[in-house]
């Protein structure tokens, strides 16, 4: 196949997998989304978390959350615990490396806060260990994750939101989890800033 028909060939499937995706996400991403704002409303903060590119999904979105998105608004508090290499090197080396979140988790989680825990498979157990931490927390967690939602769905509970991506291809995945984090950008400034009703 030709370099150039290989290239159109993936923006048309990321295209086809957006829009399959779209019916079924929607209603979960309004969920998350006032489950973000309600927190927010609240005094609650938001810790994101995820390993590569979800490590990137996770800043990406919490500067989208305390700079802004596409309105002008105040900051919202947003923190990715991904950013600190002192204190993820740390965790790693003196405990372990599927800890490096929940710990953080543990130490900067309140009642009420979110966890916005993101993994392309549902299995890094890093992300697992943050979601138990979370909950033992008496936080809510918004899992993004794809193909079945391995262990991140199973620890989904009542409150909890879990925005699993229909599809197999971790590109693909990846792709639909950063649009979703733009609609939930999008949809937190509409009800915040009272144009979605």
């Amino acid at each position: 196949m030709p370099l150039h028909d290989r290239i159109v060939g993936h923006f048309q499937a990321s295209a086809q997998s957006k829009l399959d995706a779209a019916d079924a996400l929607a209603p979960r991403i309004e969920q998350g989304a006032r489950l973000l704002v309600h927190s927010l409303a609240q005094g609650g903060k938001i810790l994101a978390c995820g390993n590569g590119g979800s490590a990137a999904d996770a800043q990406h979105f919490a500067s989208e959350m305390l700079n802004r998105f596409e309105q002008e608004r105040p900051g919202l508090a947003a923190l990715a615990l991904t950013t600190d290499t002192s204190t993820l090197t740390s965790i790693a080396n003196d405990y372990a490396y599927d800890q490096v979140f929940a710990r953080q988790v543990k130490a900067l989680g309140q009642p009420g806060d979110v966890l916005l825990a993101i993994s392309t498979s549902g299995n890094s157990a890093n992300v697992l260990q943050a979601v138990a931490a979370a909950h033992a927390r008496s936080m809510q967690v918004i899992a993004l994750t794809g193909r079945s939602g391995g262990g991140l769905a199973e620890q989904i509970d009542d409150g909890d939101v879990c925005i699993c991506v229909p599809a197999e291809s971790t590109a693909r995945i990846q792709e639909i989890h950063l649009l979703t984090i733009h609609c939930l950008c999008d949809a937190v400034d509409s009800l915040l800033l009272g144009v979605e009703e």
